[in-house]
């Protein structure tokens, strides 16, 4: 008997399954905009992942859709492992799922560690239940044995395929009387257990794509006068369940209201529905979203570890950027003006207006969240901050004690290390908040911070060409630009801001002191003069590197750093200066 509590949860459990229903039902364009509302009660919504692979940002958007829709209702989140692909199952996929999800910021109300009122959430640990639903079908008559031999089904696939049919099944099994179905069954001989689906399957309403559902027509094969069915196998010759069979047990058992799922999943829901009516059950409510798909709009696939949420993780993504990033795939917001939303905002400012049709993922977004949630941490200070110094450092450290670099650069000064370098790692953090991805691409664009690297030769017909015309231009004047610059040997007094002013007043004095006034990037106007000048500072002291303005960039560095790197600049760009002018003279 069930107690009272049970009783009262599981009529309220009806009542809301029957407004799912009512939603799923409704046909015109007015019920189809009211049913991508949230609904009115708290909905129960679930993410079943199998572990044959790992989680990805097509995965992780499904779980985010799911997680929203319980959150922003009240109601609850399940996590539920589907787990019968024995075959295909990777050993340590399911570990990483628990970890990669919690990372994430999705915390389920029930689920396979933590438990709750409808489990065991497991498929593998419920597979009696699924054979008991199995009989009930067999004895209504929805379900039949079929015990043709995978030989038989391969050459029935083989032929319907060289006539350019589909696959589907002949129903050659479907006429066994029941009492020779048991007897073959009780001899042991093996079989597999098919949904006997009606000529014409159901139509039902999706909350995205409205009227879906339509019968499968297969053209030749009607014109041949063959009946074609699409029988579903429901459960297995070793006696486990498949998707379909489980997944409508699973949710109807667990009382999920509502299902998101890929859109591939919408050719399988008229099965499900068929299922659901031969059980006698009221079906959740279904929205299927677009798939998301690389850049050759290939679907995401768990088995692309490049895209799998780890190496994500790995790489430094902070995981409210990525769920930033993936909750506006598919989904269209208009509550709030900017795009950059918490998980407390997006659950209150979710609702079900998912787009439809398939989105292709552009990474230079996920960039753009990232920078934004790294400037908001490194501004806020606190434990996000410092996690982000913590992992920097240990990226950088690594990469000073990896056998690579030190064959690279063993003839080079020692880099920092320990506390200087952790603290300088957090100095130029704050100095370049919204431009941080990632440690990686932060030591790429800031290595002359850390270590001294000589110039060693500067090629003038690259990237480097405005840098090289800037030396050019100055080159007369160097000496006398580098004196100013450097005059200053207090420590008080090599500050940003006055080295800033130092730099401007050192820009306004050459204006009349140039040889020949007004060619190549010289000019008149000192605004020309000053962005030639940075240009030589950056080249001399930032190694050519991108970073913060120059003024600050000195400030940290420090004048004894500045000194040296200026006077070896000036040097190596004199001496290669004369040696590509006596190789034209020679050429001449």
């Amino acid at each position: 008997m069930l107690s009272r509590h049970l009783r009262w949860q599981n009529k309220r459990f009806v009542s809301h399954k029957l407004r799912a229903l009512s939603l799923s039902r409704k046909l015109g364009t007015e019920e189809l905009v009211s049913s991508r509302q949230l609904p009115t009660f708290p909905a129960r919504t679930r993410f079943a992942p199998s572990p044959t692979g790992y989680l990805h940002l097509g995965s992780l958007r499904t779980a985010l859709f799911n997680y929203l829709i319980a959150k922003a209702t009240g109601g609850q989140f399940l996590l539920r492992v589907e787990d019968t692909d024995t075959k295909r199952t990777i050993s340590d996929a399911e570990a990483r799922l628990y970890s990669d999800l919690k990372w994430a910021g999705l915390q389920w109300d029930e689920g396979p560690d933590i438990g709750g009122t409808h489990g065991p959430y497991k498929q593998s640990q419920r597979t009696r239940l699924y054979r008991e639903h199995a009989d009930t079908l067999l004895h209504s008559g929805h379900a039949y044995r079929c015990f043709c031999s995978p030989q038989a089904l391969n050459e029935l696939a083989r032929q319907r395929a060289s006539l350019g049919q589909s696959s589907d099944y002949d129903r050659a099994c479907e006429g066994i009387p029941k009492g020779q179905s048991d007897e073959r069954a009780s001899a042991g001989e093996g079989f597999v257990v098919r949904l006997r689906v009606p000529q014409e399957p159901p139509e039902y309403r999706d909350l995205v794509y409205g009227l879906v559902g339509k019968p499968k027509h297969d053209k030749k094969a009607r014109n041949a006068g063959e009946a074609i069915y699409e029988d579903p196998i429901l459960l297995k010759s070793d006696g486990l369940p498949t998707y379909h069979l489980a997944n409508v047990v699973d949710d109807h058992h667990m009382q999920i209201t509502h299902v998101v799922r890929a859109a591939e999943w919408m050719s399988s829901t008229p099965k499900h529905l068929i299922l659901y009516k031969a059980f006698g059950w009221e079906p959740p409510a279904f929205a299927h979203v677009g798939l998301l798909q690389d850049s050759q709009r290939q679907k995401f696939s768990k088995r692309k570890a490049e895209l799998d949420l780890r190496n994500l993780e790995e790489e430094g993504y902070f995981p409210q950027a990525l769920i930033n990033y993936v909750a506006l795939y598919g989904w269209q917001h208009n509550k709030t003006k900017s795009d950059v939303l918490s998980m407390e905002e997006l659950v209150a400012t979710f609702d079900m207006k998912f787009t439809k049709g398939n989105t292709v993922v552009e990474h230079h977004k996920l960039a753009y969240f990232q920078k934004k949630y790294a400037a908001k941490y490194i501004e806020q200070g606190g434990p996000e901050f410092e996690a982000i110094v913590d992992r920097t450092f240990k990226a950088i450290n690594q990469e000073f004690e990896s056998p690579s670099w030190y064959q690279a650069t063993k003839q080079y000064p020692q880099p920092l290390r320990g506390t200087k370098l952790r603290n300088r790692v957090a100095d130029v953090l704050r100095l370049t908040a919204p431009n941080y991805i990632s440690p990686k691409a932060f030591f790429d664009n800031h290595q002359y911070f850390f270590y001294e690297k000589p110039l060693s030769y500067l090629n003038p017909s690259k990237s480097q060409h405005a840098m090289y015309a800037a030396y050019l231009t100055l080159e007369p004047q160097l000496p006398e630009i580098n004196r100013v610059l450097l005059s200053p040997t207090r420590p008080e007094d090599w500050t940003s801001e006055a080295l800033h002013r130092r730099i401007e007043r050192v820009a306004h004095s050459l204006v009349n002191k140039l040889d020949n006034p007004g060619k190549g990037i010289a000019a008149l106007d000192p605004k020309t003069l000053y962005n030639a000048l940075q240009s030589y500072l950056r080249l001399a002291i930032a190694r050519g590197g991108s970073g913060p303005p120059m003024d600050v960039t000195m400030a940290l560095l420090g004048r004894d750093v500045c000194v040296q790197r200026l006077e070896q600049t000036t040097e190596l760009l004199t001496a290669q200066r004369l040696a590509l002018q006596e190789n034209e003279q020679q050429s001449v």
